[in-house]
């Protein structure tokens, strides 16, 4: 199971070339990436297939050719609809990369496309990684000092100013600690009351700062933890759909067989064929 501890450290070690860059081949509809969040800048360059992005729970539809911008401190996730979906993966470690960007504390346009531009200088990369001739890590470098200094002319739609963006972290980091409790605590009960103690705010300002991240009630991300591990019980097939509900901290079998039918699609007993 994955934990759900959003955020994710990325360590990029090459202070001469402070990219990392990687494909993702996903072969059957359904997960991309599940939600997190990082400092650094993140790309996704559609390749081939198509799926939906969620930035900060804004949906985004994505096709060969869309560039998404995952933005510093904003948690995403990603989900394929094609059955062939991949993506070229492009973070940067924009202390390292440049620092006057870094200072910036810019916000581009999550999903670009049919840019031309864009489309020639991240193809002409993609040839360069996949072709490897003499120099070619100075000649991607070139093109994605072009590529940043082309976005943030073009598709800048935000600029944070140092306590937005400090503010911005803390609720993330501190809706961790909320997270890490509901994963260890979900087979019980557990109310806003409890949850908003764990911050020290108010029932009103939790629920408040937990929609606004999470997209969600409290409510509804715990049953949908709950949901997530009774699927990977009942995929082990050794133990009953009741059974399942009951360990996984669902009281009444039958909202138990609804929420797991809305969530996933088909009845619990489907996954037991």
């Amino acid at each position: 199971m994955h934990d759900l501890n959003l955020y994710e450290k990325k360590i990029i070690k090459d202070d001469e070339f402070p990219v990392q860059m990687l494909e993702n081949h996903i072969r059957r509809p359904g997960t991309y990436c599940q939600p997190h969040w990082h400092e650094q800048l993140e790309f996704h360059y559609i390749l081939n297939g198509g799926g939906i992005f969620y930035c900060n729970q804004k949906p985004l539809l994505v096709e060969k050719g869309s560039l998404v911008i995952i933005n510093s401190n904003e948690i995403h996730k990603g989900v394929s609809s094609t059955k062939n979906f991949d993506a070229l993966v492009i973070i940067f470690e924009m202390d390292a990369f440049s620092k006057e960007f870094a200072n910036c504390n810019v916000v581009f346009q999550s999903l670009i496309k049919s840019d031309p531009k864009i489309n020639e200088l991240l193809m002409s990369v993609y040839e360069e990684k996949n072709e490897k001739n003499t120099g070619y890590k100075l000649a991607m470098k070139g093109k994605f000092y072009e590529l940043i200094s082309y976005l943030l002319r073009n598709y800048v739609v935000q600029s944070l100013s140092d306590r937005e963006n400090v503010s911005r972290i803390r609720n993330l980091s501190r809706l961790n600690t909320v997270l890490q409790y509901i994963q260890e605590n979900y087979t019980e009960t557990i109310t806003n009351r409890e949850l908003a103690d764990l911050l020290h705010i108010s029932e009103y300002r939790f629920c408040h700062l937990f929609k606004e991240i999470m997209g969600q009630s409290p409510l509804n991300y715990i049953n949908e933890v709950r949901l997530k591990k009774a699927y990977h019980l009942l995929e082990q097939k050794e133990i009953t759909v009741s059974e399942a509900a009951l360990v996984v901290g669902f009281q009444d079998y039958n909202n138990f067989g609804r929420q797991f039918r809305k969530y996933y699609g088909f009845p619990p007993t489907k996954v037991w064929e």
